[in-house]
Formats: structure tokens, sequence, C-alpha cells
């Protein structure tokens, strides 16, 4: 199979897992990729804990192959995976994916008026909410079920995991959030800076180390090496005000910290039995590669594989480093052995 083989039935716009083209990537999003999910989503919304979670089911033409649920991270929604959710769809798969709380079109906690801001009040929240999803939407779907997840959404699924009788057969972890990066600095003062405004009550105020949107991040220092895929994200994103999260308050980033003991405790990783594959990035900035490797070592039956030429968020890669890769994540997905 050809890396950079063209689909001639449409145009030579897709590859042959669906991924989109660089060369001409907005507009066939635009005029290709988003009509074609709209025609194939239903939108719905799942209450927990007075928040409501927007969610999207995507259902293929033919008898679905099974079910792959996304879980976004940290400042995600379901729409900057619109280009991997077209592929799976055109593989034959059907996809759940729902936007955390705090993120895109879920609830926020009320109070919180600057949409850009991303808060929790416990991390333990995101893995209800996912508890919550997978229950009351994804059992009724064809299986086999299974998981791909990204980076805070990682942290997310491995608590899941860890601690709830699991509907899904193997899972796929991009770039997982085992451990935030934390530029260097001690974890012990990082947590005791979050700690002094959450004990005045202020623990829902915008961590110092960031701003409110302001408008598009910029290329370099962004986590995508695709520019094309990022300029097109960049231009829904500031034209969505849902989409603009771009910071933690000092709640969020204490819990961030704290996951990294919950989700790698004595006997913890153990707990998980299916088939965990870790994709890592080969540059990441955003999360401790060597806790990843930790956690891979205690799992049942798990591999790690790193990159080349990617950043944290290897799905908005160039086409070079994106569909050889994601032909892998694909033959993971279909329990194909390598």
């Amino acid at each position: 199979m050809a890396e950079f083989s063209h689909d001639t039935k449409n145009g030579g716009l897709f590859n042959e897992e669906g991924l989109v083209l660089s060369s001409d990537y907005s507009r066939v999003m635009e005029t290709r990729v988003i009509p074609f999910l709209a025609s194939h989503r239903t939108d719905l919304r799942v209450n927990r804990g007075g928040v409501s979670l927007f969610t999207s089911r995507f259902v293929p033409e033919g008898t679905p192959r099974g079910t792959v649920m996304i879980v976004h991270g940290f400042t995600e929604n379901i729409e900057k995976y619109a280009e991997i959710i077209h592929s799976l769809l055109k593989n034959g798969w059907c996809i759940l994916a729902y936007d955390q709380r705090g993120h895109g079109r879920s609830g926020r906690k009320s109070g919180i008026q600057d949409l850009s801001l991303t808060h929790v009040d416990r991390f333990e929240d995101y893995v209800e909410d996912m508890k919550a999803v997978v229950t009351e939407v994804l059992v009724p779907m064809p299986g086999p079920k299974v998981l791909l997840c990204h980076s805070m959404g990682g942290a997310v699924s491995a608590m899941y995991l860890e601690n709830e009788h699991s509907p899904f057969e193997r899972a796929v972890f991009l770039s997982p959030m085992i451990a935030p990066n934390l530029g260097g600095a001690p974890a012990s003062l990082v947590k005791a800076v979050c700690r002094v405004p959450i004990t005045l009550g202020l623990g829902q105020r915008r961590a110092f180390i960031s701003r409110p949107y302001a408008g598009p991040e910029d290329f370099d220092t962004s986590c995508a090496t695709g520019r094309e895929r990022f300029n097109w994200y960049e231009t829904l994103r500031g034209a969505t005000a849902e989409f603009t999260n771009n910071g933690p308050s000092y709640r969020w980033a204490l819990e961030a910290i704290n996951v990294t003991k919950k989700l790698l405790g004595p006997g913890m990783p153990e707990k998980i039995s299916i088939p965990v594959r870790v994709f890592g990035a080969e540059n990441d900035s955003s999360v401790i590669p060597s806790a990843q490797e930790a956690f891979v070592s205690h799992l049942k039956n798990g591999s790690l594989e790193r990159v080349p030429g990617s950043k944290h968020e290897i799905y908005r890669s160039p086409d070079s480093v994106l569909f050889p890769w994601w032909r892998r994540v694909l033959s993971f997905l279909a329990g194909e052995t390598a």
C-alpha cells in the first residue's frame, strides 16, 4: 500500500484511509469533509451532575465494523477531530465523541463567564462523565468497542479503565497525560502555588501562567507540526467562542498534577487487561515521556511507540508523518497484529 496514494474516486483529495491531502486542506475540509460528517451525524446531550455534555454519534454507510469512542484532550472538542472521524467513517466505524465538561459545547460550572478558561473541581468528574456517556450512549452501539484518547483524555480514560468494568476491547492512547510537563518546576512548588488561591476560595480563577483567548495561536510554538491542519482549526476556533479554551484554572492545574499518583499507584495500571497501544510524540513539551513509559511498563498487554517528527498533537502532523502513523492506528483498532 503506497503511503501517499490518492483516492481517485474522490478526485485525488484523500489518501486511501480517508485522510485529507494537505495541498488543498481547508477547502476540502469545508466542502467535502464537514458536509459528509453532517450527513452521518446525530447530536445529543448527556446530563450528569448538573452538567450537560455535548455528544455526537457518527454512523457509516453499510454494516459497521464496530464503534470507536474518542476522548479528547485539554482545551479541545469534537470538531478538532473532524479529519480523524472522517477517516474512521470511511473505514466502516461508528464513532462516539463528546465535549468534556468545561470544553466546547458542554456545560461549564456556574459562575465561569470566560469561555476560554478551563476548569474542573475534581479530575474524577471527568471520569464520571465518561462513565455516563459510555452507559447511556456507547453500550447500545455496535461492537466491538474500542477507545481512542488523547492527552488529558488519556488520563481520563486510564482512570476509567483502572476503576470500571469496561466494554472496550482495545485502546489507543495518543500522547497521554500520565504526568503534565511543568517546565522543569518541581511539582511540590507548583502545587503550593495553586493551593494558595484555592484556599482563599479562588480555585476557579485563571492560573497566572495563561491569559484569556486573544486570537490565533502561534504555529511555531503550538503542539502541531502540520501547518495546513493547524490553520484550518485555528480559523474554526476563532469563529466559535465555545472552542476558545486556552488555559487552566488553579484547581484544574492542581488536579492535573495530582493525577499522576492516581494513575501510577501500586497495582493500578495492572488493572487494565485489554490490549493498549500508546503512541508518544518524539518532541513533546506538554507531557512527560518517562511517565508514559512507566505506565506502559505496568500494563498487562501494553506497548509504546514514539512517532518520529511529531509534537504533542500527532494527529495534526504533516502528511509524511500522519499517513503512515494513522495506518498503524487503524490496524490496531481493527485487532490486526503488527
